[in-house]
């Protein structure tokens, strides 16, 4: 029986301890998607930003009939597209909020313009695709976000180091960030956050996992 539910991030280490142990499968993996069949869910880590999510998402498609799709990352009501102001109503929540989908990594002031123009609790790189395709083929969609740096943390040198696949380069990162000693607090703080949210995101996504298979 092939499982339903697709789970669609953009880094690996979003979905790592939900796959431990799990190869990825080695059809989509020259294109830099990682896709791993689970017995009750497709989980891809298909890269940053609008066009790795597209192919992550036709990735799950073709291995299994899909008909839930979650965003892995904080629960919102409203997904909306930055870049042309498309909204998107999902699965609603008890305290629903609104995430933004921007073309890329947002700092500060990105942020705050964000929240002034559409509401934004949170921004991301994929979660409107994501509800874009998901309503082009008729699946359910919800998005499950873990927050990893507030509204005022600051580090730009993070837009630095995306591969051509969308995936973050952490040791060409360390290694910047190692010869910068005025950014080691910064780090450290992104680190420590990124650790507790991963925590509660794989929580919350095994949840999920768990529901879709009942």
């Amino acid at each position: 029986m092939h499982p339903k539910l697709a789970i669609i991030a953009a880094l690996p280490r979003e979905v790592a301890a939900l796959v431990r142990g799990v190869p990825p499968h080695a059809t989509f993996q020259e294109r830099g998607i990682l896709l791993y069949q689970l017995p009750n869910a497709i989980i891809v880590a298909g890269g940053m930003g609008g066009l790795r999510a597209t192919l992550a998402f036709e990735a799950a498609r073709a291995m299994a009939p899909i008909e839930h799709v979650i965003s892995a990352g904080l629960a919102g009501a409203v997904v909306v597209e930055e870049r042309t102001g498309e909204r998107f109503e999902v699965i609603t929540s008890p305290d629903p909020h609104v995430l933004v989908s921007s073309g890329a990594i947002a700092d500060v002031k990105e942020k705050n313009r964000l929240a002034e123009t559409y509401g934004a609790a949170m921004v991301d790189m994929e979660a409107a695709t994501i509800a874009r395709l998901s309503v082009a083929h008729g699946v359910t969609f919800r998005a499950i976000k873990a927050i990893s740096d507030g509204h005022e943390f600051e580090m730009p040198s993070l837009s630095l180091f995306a591969d051509h696949n969308g995936h973050f380069r952490t040791g060409a990162f360390a290694m910047h960030t190692a010869l910068r000693p005025q950014q080691w607090g910064k780090a450290i703080e992104l680190g420590n956050a990124s650790k507790h949210a991963l925590t509660k995101l794989h929580e919350a996504l095994r949840q999920a996992m768990a529901e879709s298979a009942a």
